[in-house]
């Protein structure tokens, strides 16, 4: 699970979370920045695309995404009436592809958001507190880092069984602890900022401290990297389905529908790939979103 916290990716976050700026002013900066990025704007663009595609699906295509025909299976791309070809029983690949976009990416971020509530007030808690408090919260973390995050994520689905709910369940379990480690770091650094000693020192409670100095100042980071975690939650999801632990049959979902047309992969290759296209796309423009969100939030940057 070490390869979910990439402290060098994040240190110009932590960097940030460490230099208070008037709160207008820097979100103005940032948001210039984001204006300036073309990369950032397309893929956010694109990604708006692909929700909007699973949320509109039944108004997207005319085709049932569970009725299929033995007559019309593995069409090519470009059929008549199938402008992305059937599956192995005769379903539209389109159709599948919408329908399935809303269970992928209800699997990919309902895990990641988990993780950003439960891992955020714990990582946040173990930084400000610190002492005997901390200590136990980050070596409790410790323990799930012996585990790779694939394998854990698969264990706990062998454990609880297959079905969309249990790999929610799984995927926040792994997420949780590297969530933990980023949120202790940069409220750790946050604490001893001037301005929280001043706080503290004019007798304002710890709560309005964390709500009104603290979180102002390592939400942005944390924040950023629940959404680089987004990419890896699609995959891993995905993962789980293509190997019969997360959602199940007959419904789709992206890894799944790689899964169901693997074996056609020698009649209709470019129809097989589809789904793994899907995953790869999505996947791709969270990171990328992700990047641009950090760069832009990079207070060092000139503006």
């Amino acid at each position: 699970m070490s390869d979910l916290a990439n402290p060098d990716a994040l240190a110009t976050l932590v960097g940030k979370a460490t230099t208070p700026r008037p709160a207008a002013g820097y979100w103005t900066a940032v948001g210039r920045r984001l204006k300036r990025d073309p990369v950032t704007i397309i893929v956010t663009l694109l990604l708006l695309a692909i929700v909007l595609m699973a949320i509109c699906a039944p108004w997207v295509t005319s085709y049932d995404p569970y009725a299929g025909s033995v007559m019309r299976r593995l069409r090519p791309i470009g059929t008549p009436g199938h402008w992305l070809g059937t599956d192995e029983t005769g379903r539209d690949l389109w159709t599948r592809l919408a329908y399935g976009g809303r269970l992928s990416l209800l699997a990919g971020v309902a895990p990641v958001m988990v993780s950003l509530l439960v891992g955020g007030l714990l990582g946040i808690t173990a930084g400000f507190m610190g002492g005997l408090t901390g200590t136990l919260i980050m070596r409790t973390m410790d323990v799930f880092y012996a585990f790779p995050s694939i394998l854990l994520a698969i264990a706990i689905c062998g454990l609880l069984g297959n079905g969309l709910t249990n790999s929610i369940i799984a995927l926040a379990v792994v997420f949780i602890p590297p969530m933990v480690r980023i949120a202790e770091t940069v409220t750790t650094q946050a604490r001893h900022l001037d301005f929280v000693e001043a706080a503290r020192a004019s007798g304002t409670t710890t709560m309005q401290i964390i709500r009104h100095h603290v979180l102002a100042n390592v939400l942005g980071p944390i924040l950023v990297y629940a959404t680089s975690l987004i990419s890896l939650s699609i995959i891993l999801s995905a993962g789980l389905s293509f190997l019969g632990l997360g959602v199940t049959p007959p419904q789709a979902e992206w890894g799944l529908m790689l899964n169901s047309l693997r074996q056609s992969i020698y009649v209709q290759p470019y129809v097989a790939a589809l789904p793994g296209v899907m995953i790869f796309v999505t996947s791709m423009c969270f990171n990328l979103m992700s990047d641009g969100f950090r760069s832009a939030m990079d207070v060092r940057l000139s503006k």
